[in-house]
């Protein structure tokens, strides 16, 4: 069995990951309005599968055994029972947003060992933020509440009865701000997929939050890809990680 890597290694390659991308933004930029239809009716653009690519490029280098996962290279061949390492990213969450020029997008990672989580990242980067396994936050206190955007009754629901609400059509840009307190809760009753919540998840639970998958209490659990689930995590001010 070869040795598992350490946490300031996983850090190391996830920091190398944000550089990665960092450092091809113009390339990046050049996708950004180069659209195609997927046939369940959402946009992917050149820069999706860009950054898929680079990304797979770099994690393989790092770890030539991994089991790599990313949203646009799924299939239902590729295992979804984590043995060895195994890598799941969304290269672009927030598609529909980053092909109308808006800001909140975010790129999504988490690498595990087996059943082992090992480290996640959430990154927007025309943002300038980022939040990795082992980063430290700043308390904030908000009365808002985000929701994912897939319209359904129970968000119409939750909006009525809600002061402050907001839908912003990105997964690491709500999961982010539900983990340092920006929104108060964050649920998605539509479901999303494990690139797109996964690396959130594992983050939340470092800072305390209390988590919801598919109405259970949730602990940690790999999620497998290419299924939804559903999610409603609060952010806990008085277990916050400071």
């Amino acid at each position: 069995m070869p040795k598992i890597k350490e946490p300031d290694e996983v850090r190391e390659l996830m920091s190398g990951l944000i550089d990665l991308i960092y450092r091809n933004m113009p390339k990046i930029e050049e996708g950004r309005f180069d659209i195609e239809i997927k046939p369940d009716g959402s946009p992917v653009t050149q820069s999706d599968v860009y950054v898929e690519n680079l990304v797979k490029h770099y994690v393989e280098e790092k770890f030539p055994d991994v089991t790599f996962v990313g949203e646009e290279n799924f299939s239902e061949l590729i295992s979804t029972v984590p043995e060895g390492y195994y890598a799941i990213l969304d290269p672009i969450d927030g598609t529909e947003n980053f092909c109308s020029g808006l800001k909140e997008w975010g790129v999504s990672f988490t690498l595990w060992y087996g059943n082992q989580h090992l480290g996640s990242l959430l990154f927007l980067p025309e943002l300038g933020e980022h939040l990795m396994t082992g980063d430290m936050l700043t308390p904030i206190h908000s009365r808002i509440r985000g929701f994912s955007s897939s319209m359904c009754d129970e968000i119409l629901e939750g909006m009525r009865s809600t002061q402050e609400s907001r839908l912003m059509g990105c997964a690491v840009y709500n999961l982010y701000n539900v983990i340092r307190g920006s929104f108060a809760r964050f649920t998605n009753p539509r479901g999303a997929y494990s690139w797109d919540l996964l690396p959130g998840l594992m983050l939340a639970r470092e800072h305390n939050c209390d988590i919801e998958v598919e109405g259970k209490p949730y602990h940690g659990e790999f999620l497998e890809p290419g299924r939804k689930y559903r999610v409603d995590i609060r952010h806990r001010y008085d277990l916050h990680t400071r």
